[in-house]
């Protein structure tokens, strides 16, 4: 530990030397005025209406953001605001000195591509919430929701609104029209918003701000303009009604069960204005399929893989049912543990089924989500409020043998609730929430009663105190959860993966064989500083889950009984200097134990993030651990002393300014001392972006990672009355690549292409048992077996003769794998009014297993389109009704 202090100590006063005083900034104003009764406007980027015509522009004295915060910009920007009782209207005037330069790439919405020009409006006026409507010079609409005063930008938020662009002759113009029903204010007679403009010049790589906002300052929509003037206006109950006709094929090739179904289904997406800030949403008969598909992994080591939501109703407004448990500024292996993880609605059936060698098995792909509701919203006394809703239905799998065929269960009829409740306090500078959730399967007479939790609930509480002009913030989340089921299904739950209650040296822990609950806790405490007199941050806590803490029913969490201590401090150069554009400097310290008081985990990092002045990027860090003790490694036997060392990585990108750019990425890890054998891993991956034209643009991302492991989880064996923990080495290489291709024929009709091939493949060798899973030195914690001992079949099986009485003690099958898919979409997309849109979806995958000793390359040639491919053609249709 006093380690840690000393680096952390000598950061500190190294920084110390950058430090200035913080920069005080008036706020500005601006007076939108009303457009006069009767006069219509026409959205056309001329703004010849007499409305326009007779206000004076606005702006034309903007201040750099980035990189050269606080100076005046190389191009000025202007506007204007009018409205009337229905809609806000913003002009903008966007000065060039080359017009015919300004960078006008196309993209799908929400890309913000080239040049473009955006306003944030807190029209809630609560200092921590705010709605951006940007336009690219394009034409190109991108919208997204700012909550946690601009920490988090949700781009899921699909409103409906107006824009049109062209170039003038002194720049570019545009012109906006937003609907009063697509934001929330109060119902005072004079609104008083909070606002900010930016503009983004592609070719200098500059953004300016009408507000300036220090570089140092400690929050984004806290430091907002007013917006005055608006006057009358009334807030909308929003009625929205989307409904929605698929109709499409599902086809499997030349495979056992090869088929040809086809697909349709016709429903309902509603929204319902309940008051003019809280909105009910509705699905009848819901089409929750995903444009993309989700990349492919593999993981051997245990843990969960954490797949983003791709859904359109669970991801609107997912900002507010998320209720991260410990996310940090240091990161950590905690960062996607949440309360609430959508995707675990509508997930793959997962029960257990009876099926022979030779049965043909129909097996669904995931569960089917009869119906849900969303009521969400904030008040204009700060109160955030929402609730969700969900039934999914019973899952069968069809099992045919010869002529009989059978439906077995494999997942329950089940109901999913979340609850979310938010207080601002002193204008958002503060905050309380609470969030519940629930999960309700229902296995009366089912076989399913030993395979599930009958009940699963958690909550959670949070508290946010800032002060000093929010410069200083407490943060608090104490979070709970409760998993009720068959004594069986506890007993399961307490042996799961991320329990391990049999642990043999885990003395703090007991397995309880008549349980029907288990009852756990969490939680997060920190404290930080971001900004204030210098541009130091800091963030210090704690973050910890006890045993029994589960919350894998509806929300995400991969490991419990732990507690980690973090501190994140960071220094930002205020001002390009010398070579660099921009420049942060980030160091981070890591400790963790279990509840039974083993210092698992120790670690420093340091990184560092760089602008230059020809535009290019770099990013570089390193991490040193000094211990790392892993209760997993082993899979439920006793803890493991992991090999340490130093991972290393650094990135590289090219002026994102031309038509081609650049990201190279490596790091490697390697041990240190006697563990330098023990471990090695190393990962490479490009990314090249290509601009032929502003309509067209390819990418590519090939990816390959090596990791040489010496200790790798085989299984457990008994040996006469003793525990044999039995390991090998591994050595996995894993090759994918991600291939993108976009053209888009108007900033409304796009035509997307994604494909990945992907392969992994893992070789075991040097086959041991362990014996001193603690030892100090590395080749002290296992015993190798003699090839006197070993004996290999030609299927790769293996069996032990460990005591050599020529009779096997036991075996395992081979473990060496090789795992070959590709995956595909492609989707033209056109939204030909704004709300509706017609989708036409191809999507491809397949997967395979190739011979694990053939070379990468070669094997993935052989095998990626050897298996059957399902091919699933969709046409989407939906309208967008709006009062």
């Amino acid at each position: 530990m006093k380690n840690y202090y000393l680096c952390f100590s000598l950061l500190l006063c190294s920084l110390s030397l950058f430090s200035q005083e913080k920069i005080e900034v008036p706020q500005k104003s601006y007076e939108a005025h009303a457009i006069p009764k009767g006069q219509k406007i026409e959205v056309d980027a001329y703004l010849d209406e007499g409305a326009w015509q007779e206000i004076p522009w606005g702006g034309g004295d903007f201040t750099v953001n980035q990189p050269n915060n606080g100076e005046i910009p190389q191009k000025q920007t202007k506007f204007k605001i009018i409205y009337d009782d229905n809609y806000l209207y913003v002009g903008y005037l966007c000065l060039d000195e080359s017009p015919d330069k300004v960078v006008r790439f196309m993209s799908r919405r929400d890309n913000f591509p080239g040049d473009w020009v955006e306003i944030n409006i807190d029209s809630y006026a609560d200092k921590n919430t705010a709605f951006s409507f940007t336009i690219s010079a394009s034409g190109v609409k991108g919208d997204e929701f700012i909550s946690n005063n601009g920490n988090n930008w949700d781009d899921s938020w699909n409103p409906i609104w107006y824009a049109k662009t062209r170039l003038h002759e002194e720049g570019w113009m545009a012109e906006i029209k937003i609907p009063l029903s697509q934001i929330r204010f109060s119902k005072e007679e004079n609104q008083l918003w909070g606002f900010n403009i930016t503009r983004r010049d592609f070719r200098e790589d500059e953004r300016s701000t009408f507000q300036h906002v220090p570089i140092n300052a400690s929050g984004w929509v806290s430091n907002f303009a007013e917006l005055r003037g608006i006057k009358g206006v009334k807030p909308k109950r929003k009625i929205e009604l989307q409904p929605y006709v698929v109709g499409g094929l599902r086809a499997n090739e030349a495979s056992a069960s090869e088929s040809t179904e086809t697909i349709g289904n016709i429903g309902l997406d509603g929204k319902i204005g309940v008051t003019p800030n809280l909105t009910l949403d509705f699905t009848v008969n819901p089409d929750f399929g995903q444009v993309e598909a989700d990349p492919s992994a593999l993981n051997i080591d245990g843990f969960q893989v954490f797949f983003r939501e791709q859904r359109p109703f669970f991801i609107e407004n997912a900002n507010l049912f998320d209720f991260a448990v410990s996310r940090i500024e240091a990161g950590g292996p905690h960062d996607n543990d949440n309360l609430f993880y959508s995707r675990r609605i509508g997930q793959s059936p997962s029960g257990s089924f009876t099926a022979s060698d030779t049965s043909i098995v129909d097996y669904p792909t995931a569960t089917s989500i009869l119906g849900a509701a969303k009521f969400s919203g904030k008040t204009r006394n700060g109160l955030s409020v929402g609730v969700l809703e969900s039934v999914t239905q019973a899952e069968y799998v069809s099992v045919t043998d010869g002529e009989n065929t059978s439906l077995q269960e494999v997942e329950p009829l089940a109901n999913w609730f979340v609850g979310r409740l938010s207080q601002d306090l002193g204008n958002g500078a503060s905050q309380i929430g609470a969030t519940f959730t629930s999960t309700k399967r229902f296995l009366d007479g089912t076989p399913l009663l030993d395979q599930f939790h009958d009940e699963a609930i958690s909550g959670g509480v949070n508290l946010l105190h800032t002060w000093k002009d929010r410069q200083w913030q407490f943060k608090a989340n104490l979070v709970g959860s409760r998993v009720s089921g068959t004594t069986k299904k506890i007993l399961e739950t307490q042996r799961s993966f991320e329990h391990y209650f049999q642990r043999p040296d885990a003395d703090h822990l007991s397995i309880d064989t008549s349980a029907t609950s288990l009852s756990g806790h969490g939680g997060r405490l920190t404290i930080a500083n971001y900004g204030g007199r210098d541009n130091i941050s800091f963030e210090t806590g704690v973050t910890w889950r006890s045993p029994k803490l589960e919350l894998n029913d509806l929300g995400f969490m991969n490991t419990a009984d732990q507690i980690h201590h973090f501190l994140w401090a960071g220094y930002r150069f205020p001002k390009p200097f010398s070579i660099f554009r921009r420049l942060r400097i980030n160091y981070n310290h890591y400790s963790a134990w279990d509840f039974g008081g083993s210092n698992l985990y120790r670690s420093i990092n340091m990184n560092t993030h760089a602008g230059f002045t020809n535009f290019w990027s770099l990013s570089t860090g390193a991490s040193w651990e000094f211990r790392d003790i892993s209760t997993k490694a082993l899979f439920g036997g006793p803890k493991f002393r992991n090999p340490v060392g130093i991972f290393n990585w650094i990135n590289v990108g090219t002026d994102q300014r031309k038509k081609f750019v650049v990201y190279a990425n490596f790091g490697r890890f390697y041990g240190l001392g006697q563990d330098k054998d023990a471990l090695s891993n190393y990962n490479m991956s490009l990314n090249v972006n290509f601009q032929p034209s502003n309509r067209l643009s390819f990418r590519f991302g090939p990816r390959f990672r090596k990791q040489n492991r010496v200790i790798q989880n085989i299984g457990r064996f008994n040996f006469e009355g003793e525990d044999r923990y039995v390991t090998g080495r591994i050595i996995q290489e894993t090759l994918s690549m991600s291939i993108r291709a976009s053209y888009n024929f108007t900033p409304n009709l796009t035509l997307e292409y994604w494909g990945q091939p992907f392969i992994s493949k893992g070789n075991y060798s040097e086959f041991k048992y362990i014996t001193d899973p603690l030892a100090n030195r590395f080749t002290d914690r296992f015993a190798l077996y003699t090839p006197e001992q070993m004996s290999i079949n030609d299927n790769g099986d293996v069996s032990i003769d460990e005591d050599r009485d020529g009779f096997s003690d036991y075996s395992f099958g081979n473990p060496d794998f090789n795992l070959i898919q590709w995956r595909s979409n492609m989707v033209l997309r056109f939204e030909y009014i704004p709300g509706s849109e017609l989708f036409l979806v191809w999507s491809q995958s397949s997967s395979s297993f190739g011979d694990p000793s053939d070379q990468l390359l070669n094997s993935l040639e052989d095998n990626l389109f050897s298996n059957a491919l399902r091919n699933v053609f969709l046409l989407k249709l939906t309208y967008r009704f709006v009062r």
